[in-house]
């Protein structure tokens, strides 16, 4: 499989914060991956820098074989390249429905078309049940649903997932992974940051670590969970050392 997105070098500093320092990574066409780490290791900025919703001071993004370096979030959406949000904001007096529908007039002038599209969408989703509430209606899990809804509808080749499971319980979480997959088994290659590690765990083919703005592991969930220096990301200096003395990481 071909890279459908290359991240070369990538840097950003905000003030004197080095959000991002150096990351490169390959995503392959048709692949489920994720990238994981702390609170604060540069996630979203790494999400905002792919997608072009900032510009970064250094490197470089390649889309689909060409050089979308700092180009506008829309002009990447309209190739292909959509992503969602870690705080959803739907058109909260619109109906489910018709916020789907603005996704996919993206590529569709007619309503009606827009219309028939967000339907098909809100069956893949789980939404179709609640297509006529007002967004505004939604529970939590309902809104995370619809922002995934509107993003797909947008009809994208790779989608990127910023935490859509944040929020949710268990159940809506067990409910969720399945949806996902479903989205990744119809052809959609799928990069998300997720914390929810069961997901991550499910789903996942692949896992970037970043720490501190820092690439600092890849490979298979199961491999990075065990690396030493992931463990210290998350659990702090010589947690690593302590669970093997204790024989929690054999």
């Amino acid at each position: 499989m071909n890279a459908l997105l290359e991240i070369h070098n990538l840097s950003k500093t905000f003030g004197g914060l080095k959000a991002v320092k150096d990351v490169s990574l390959n995503l392959k066409e048709g692949t489920l991956a994720a990238i994981i780490g702390p609170n604060g290791a540069g996630k979203t900025t790494l999400f905002a820098l792919m997608s072009g919703f900032i510009k970064p001071d250094t490197g470089r993004v390649t889309y689909a074989g060409k050089d979308i370096t700092g180009h506008a979030p829309h002009l990447n959406a309209k190739r292909g390249m959509a992503r969602t949000f870690q705080i959803v904001q739907p058109f909260a007096a619109q109906t489910v429905l018709e916020n789907i529908a603005v996704g996919a007039h993206l590529h569709m002038a007619s309503r009606r078309a827009a219309l028939a599209k967000a339907e098909a969408i809100a069956e893949q989703v789980g939404l179709t049940s609640q297509i006529d509430k007002p967004a505004a209606a939604l529970t939590v899990a309902g809104r995370k649903r619809l922002e995934l809804a509107r993003t797909l509808a947008t009809q994208p080749r790779l989608l990127l997932l910023d935490e859509v499971l944040a929020g949710l319980n268990p159940q809506e979480i067990a409910e969720m992974i399945p949806v996902v997959r479903g989205i990744a088994n119809s052809g959609v290659t799928v990069l998300m940051i997720e914390h929810v590690m069961q997901a991550v765990m499910n789903l996942a083919e692949h896992v970037w670590v970043l720490a501190e703005g820092q690439l600092i592991a890849e490979g298979s969930p199961q491999s990075v969970t065990q690396d030493a220096r992931v463990i210290e990301a998350y659990l702090g200096t010589g947690m690593a050392e302590k669970l093997k003395r204790e024989g929690v990481s054999s």
